[in-house]
């Protein structure tokens, strides 16, 4: 299985919304959000599931994958919002796998937390080594049983640039 962690793209300054996980996209991140999903897409890239934390600026950057018809199904997961437990998700993998196949997947959140996952998954410990840029994706091949972390292949990590 392949699986895709997305960062949001460019949002608002943190600071100017009350609540923090209101803050939207601004112009330039949705531009470029699009233009990255544009270029997933010529090279024929789709997912099976996008899951994305519920916040604002994540959501809107798995709407715009959605509207790039790099899949049909968006669901928000919870423990993708900021500090969510990678555990969760891997207790969700494991029942999905079990229920149905994925082939790729791609979750939609935010950094440090996606670059500790990528590390969890790949080296079974957090090194905080691995950083996403807004809109950059790392790309990680999964091993048919995850119950032991640190054998996740990493074959992507990119910020935006590279794609637009």
């Amino acid at each position: 299985m392949e699986l895709y962690l997305i960062r949001h793209g460019i949002a608002a300054v943190r600071g100017t919304y009350t609540n923090d996980d209101e803050r939207p996209l601004v112009t330039k991140g949705i531009s470029k959000t699009q233009e990255v999903a544009r270029k997933l897409r010529s090279i024929g890239l789709e997912f099976d599931l996008i899951l994305s934390s519920p916040l604002v600026r994540a959501f809107q950057t798995a709407e715009i994958l959605l509207e790039a018809d790099l899949s049909s199904n968006l669901e928000p997961f919870t423990s993708l919002k900021p500090g969510g437990k990678i555990q969760e998700w891997l207790h969700w993998l494991q029942e999905r796998r079990n229920n149905n196949s994925l082939n790729n997947l791609a979750l939609v959140g935010h950094q440090p937390d996606l670059g500790n996952w990528a590390e969890m998954l790949v080296w079974g410990s957090i090194r905080n080594q691995i950083i996403i840029k807004k809109a950059g994706i790392v790309g990680l091949r999964l091993p048919d049983s995850i119950e032991v972390l640190g054998n996740s292949d990493l074959f992507l990590l990119t910020s935006p640039k590279w794609f637009i």
